[in-house]
């Protein structure tokens, strides 16, 4: 007898276990999963209905608490950019020493990354918020008063423990929350927020000394703790552990008290009750040959933005211009609106034409940034164009940052909450994310010295990546697009 069976024969929501018993997943073709779902066109304001629909006080209060805890990875992520030359000043710092201050994060990150899907699965999506929330504002007190170099690596290690966690846990969140029609638009503008992260302290590293930066970094985490006592659980969650009257409680919040829930609660409850009967237990369970291209799927596209540079372009960007003959604050602040317009960009567009199409076009945006960043130093280093070559560079960064934050810096996490069905998402997460963050380490540590080694090669080595992302992105990435969570796990794990 299954959990969903004996809850019946209790009597718990009645209601939703008559839809429940009558409602079916309907069978649809492997291959309809590969395309954009056929829709027809609705009216601007049919669109602005479902946002107003959507936009209930409890969806509101659990999306900003996201999208503030994205706000901070982004600055995070682009603290040590225009930081670079004044922290290693100030504290005496060699190339090496900063190069473990920027590698650091990401090795807290890996550690992170072990931790995440056990904690989101043992504990919850919110009780996990807590944890990352607090890890912030000790990273970042740690970096404003450190006096040497242990206390600032400190700070650092502790918000890469909290981006291992966080990168899994916000995209996953807003996943489960948000209705399908608005699931891509969601999660890319909490994305949309780490793009502001990363752009705002860009811009403000060129007037604030890198203490009072830090200071600034730790006032969102401080604003997102009294938001956390009002967040709803995720109703997936919920249901997972087998929690029904909370599960019927909290989707009706989210979705508003007078919304008609027996459906999407019928399909979580009928999809989560079906998985829950398969053979297979624990980590290990994930390794199933149905779970295998879904598995390749999420690794390689969460891996691919990191090998293919991003952490470079974004950790070293002051190293960048000063090798290219760029002013910094010219650099900076040109970088940081690129990011900014091309981000919204994205936002509108990820629900519009489709994670795939905008995974292409970004990553082979981010192919021809490194091609011309390539060419850049390779004629600056034989003397050639040498006038021309310092706008040459500015152009690749503008176009490999532009580039990545309109979709590869957010549709590959919102792909990968979207392709695991519950019973393996915990494991699922740690192995994408212990992908990205392995992946983001070897590239912040050894940037710097392959820099020295080749400033042309680097760049070409990141080329070759985004080079092949692009055809395996056209190759084997599905459309997600307009699909329920169920229906899309359903026909990978059947594809599988």
């Amino acid at each position: 007898m299954t959990k969903l069976q004996k809850s019946r024969e209790k009597g718990e929501n009645p209601e939703i276990f008559r839809v429940y018993a009558e409602t079916q997943i309907p069978d649809m073709a492997d291959e309809a999963l590969l395309q954009p779902p056929t829709e027809s066109a609705s009216p601007k304001s049919s669109l602005l209905a479902e946002v107003s629909n959507a936009a209930t006080r409890a969806f509101v209060v659990g999306f900003s608490s996201c999208a503030c805890c994205a706000f901070v990875l982004g600055c995070i992520a682009g603290y040590s950019s225009p930081t670079q030359l004044s922290i290693m000043r100030d504290l005496n710092l060699s190339v090496a020493d900063y190069s473990f201050f920027g590698s650091i994060l990401t090795v807290g990150q890996i550690i992170g990354a072990f931790m995440c899907g056990r904690l989101t699965d043992l504990f919850g999506r919110v009780y996990t918020m807590w944890i990352t929330n607090i890890l912030y504002i000790a990273g970042w007190l740690g970096i404003a008063f450190a006096k040497g170099a242990w206390l600032l690596d400190l700070g650092r290690f502790f918000h890469g423990v909290a981006i291992g966690i966080a990168s899994y846990l916000g995209p996953i969140y807003i996943a489960e929350i948000t209705p399908r029609n608005l699931r891509g638009a969601a999660s890319s503008l909490s994305q949309l927020c780490m793009v502001i992260g990363i752009s705002i302290v860009y811009a403000l590293g060129t007037v604030v000394t890198w203490r009072n930066l830090a200071l600034i970094g730790s006032v969102p985490c401080l604003v997102t703790l009294p938001l956390l006592f009002f967040v709803p659980e995720s109703p997936r969650w919920l249901a997972k552990m087998a929690r029904y009257k909370e599960f019927e409680a909290v989707l009706l919040h989210l979705r508003g008290a007078e919304a008609d829930v027996s459906d999407e609660a019928a399909e979580i409850l009928e999809y989560t009750d079906g998985i829950e009967q398969q053979t297979g237990d624990g980590f290990f369970k994930l390794f199933q040959r149905k779970y295998a291209f879904s598995l390749m799927i999420g690794v390689v596209l969460v891996a691919l933005p990191q090998l293919g540079g991003v952490n470079g372009f974004l950790f070293y960007t002051d190293a960048i211009f000063s090798s290219a003959g760029i002013s910094s604050d010219v650099g900076f602040m040109t970088s940081s609106l690129v990011q900014l317009l091309t981000g919204i960009l994205g936002t509108f567009l990820v629900d519009v034409s489709g994670r795939r199409l905008l995974l292409l076009v970004s990553q082979a945006g981010t192919l021809l940034g490194c091609i011309v960043m390539a060419i850049s130093f390779f004629l600056q280093e034989r003397h050639y164009l040498e006038t021309g070559t310092p706008m040459l560079a500015l152009a690749s960064v503008l176009v490999y940052i532009g580039a990545n934050a309109l979709g590869m810096s957010s549709i590959p996490w919102i792909i990968a909450s979207e392709i695991y069905p519950m019973d393996v998402k915990g494991s699922a997460g740690t192995i994408c994310n212990l992908a990205g963050a392995i992946s983001s380490w070897i590239v912040a540590y050894f940037f710097s010295f392959l820099l020295q080694w080749s400033s042309t090669g680097t760049f070409l080595i990141f080329a070759s990546v985004c080079g092949f992302g692009v055809v395996f992105i056209a190759k084997l990435v599905p459309e997600t697009k307009g699909k329920s969570l169920e229906e899309i796990q359903a026909l990978l794990t059947a594809s599988g």
